[in-house]
C-alpha cells in the first residue's frame, strides 16, 4: 500500500490563515501590526525569488513589509547600521538577512547581529542556546515547519526513533533538539556514520537534509515510517526537475507517510517565519 503523501501547501495555506487571524487580533489589541524586515544583498537570482515571496504573504496576512536590497558591493559598515537600526525600530518585529551574501561579507556575523527578539529566521547564538537548553525562543522556521508535519501526518514522537540525515546548522542540529524535546530517541547521521542505510531503516521518523539527489532509497526505509525530505535537488534532464534527498518513487511504496518535493516542506518555511513574526511581536509587546 502506498504510503500517505503530506500535503506541505495545504498545510502551509491553513497556517497562514491561523497568523492572519491572530494578526487581526493583535492589531486590534495593540493598534499596529506586527512587521517583517527582509535585508537582500546583491542580485542572486533565487534569493530575490525567495525574498519576494516572503514579503508578498507578509502583507496577504496583514503585517507590515521593510524590505530592503542592498548591493553587492555595500559595506560591512553599512550592513551593519541598517541591522542596528532594525533591532532598534519599534515597527520591526523580524528581521532576516537573506543569505548567502557576497563574499566580502561574513553571513554568520551578520545574522548574529540581529536582535534575539527579532530573529525570527532562529539563527543567532542565543536562539540556538535557548533552543538546546528548552526555553522559550524563536525556533529556525524550516525545522518547524517539519515538526508541522510530522504532527499533520499523525506520528507519535514520544518514545520514537527518530534519525536525522545531516547535521547542518541550519537545520540538522536544530531539527535534532525539537525532535529531542519532543521525547524521540535521537539519531544523527552525517558523512562518517557507518552503515547509513541501516542506520535510517531503524527510524519510524526519518528526516533527510543532506542536499544529495535521491540518496535515501526505497530499503533504507522502516515499512510504515513518516519520511520528512528537506532537500531540493535540480537534476540535469531537459528540462530540469526538482527532487529531493528521498528516492520518492521508492520510497512512497514502503513508507507510512511522506512529504514531496516539491510541495512539503517548502511551503511551510515561510508560513512559519510568519508565525515566528507574530511569536516575536507578542514577546516584544509583553
Amino acid at each position: 500500500m502506498a504510503a500517505r503523501v503530506i500535503d506541505g501547501k495545504a498545510l502551509a495555506e491553513r497556517v497562514r490563515g491561523e497568523v492572519a487571524d491572530d494578526v487581526a487580533h493583535f492589531v486590534a489589541r495593540h493598534g499596529r501590526p506586527p512587521g517583517l524586515a527582509t535585508v537582500l544583498i546583491g542580485d542572486d537570482p533565487a534569493s530575490a525569488i525567495y525574498v519576494g515571496s516572503k514579503q508578498k504573504v507578509t502583507g496577504e496576512v496583514g503585517m507590515r513589509g521593510f524590505d530592503h536590497r542592498l548591493p553587492a558591493d555595500v559595506s560591512r559598515d553599512e550592513v551593519v547600521g541598517l541591522i542596528e537600526d532594525l533591532n532598534a525600530d519599534p515597527e520591526v518585529s523580524g528581521i532576516i538577512c537573506q543569505l548567502p551574501v557576497p563574499d566580502h561579507l561574513d553571513g554568520v556575523e551578520l545574522t548574529g547581529l540581529i536582535d534575539p527578539g527579532k530573529d525570527v529566521d532562529g539563527l543567532t547564538p542565543v536562539s540556538a542556546g535557548l533552543l538546546a537548553l528548552g526555553r522559550e525562543g524563536l525556533r529556525p522556521a524550516t525545522p518547524l515547519g517539519a515538526m508541522l508535519l510530522i504532527e499533520e501526518a499523525g506520528a507519535q514522537l514520544e518514545g520514537a526513533e527518530a534519525v536525522v540525515v545531516g547535521r547542518s546548522n541550519l537545520f540538522g542540529k536544530p531539527m535534532a533538539q525539537l525532535l529531542l524535546g519532543a521525547n524521540a530517541t535521537l539519531t544523527i547521521c552525517h558523512s562518517r556514520t557507518r552503515d547509513l542505510p541501516g542506520v535510517c531503516r531503524r527510524a519510524d521518523v526519518l528526516v533527510a537534509a543532506v542536499g544529495r539527489d535521491r540518496m535515501v532509497k526505497g530499503d533504507w526505509i522502516k515499512p510504515g515510517a513518516t519520511v520528512i525530505d528537506v532537500g531540493i535537488n535540480r537534476s540535469n534532464s531537459s528540462p530540469p526537475a526538482l527532487h529531493g534527498d528521498v528516492d520518492f518513487d521508492e520510497a512512497v511504496e514502503v513508507a507510512g507517510a511522506i512529504t514531496p518535493v516539491p510541495g512539503g516542506v517548502g511551503p511551510m518555511t515561510i508560513a512559519c517565519l510568519l508565525r515566528n513574526t507574530l511569536q516575536a511581536a507578542r514577546m516584544a509587546a509583553g
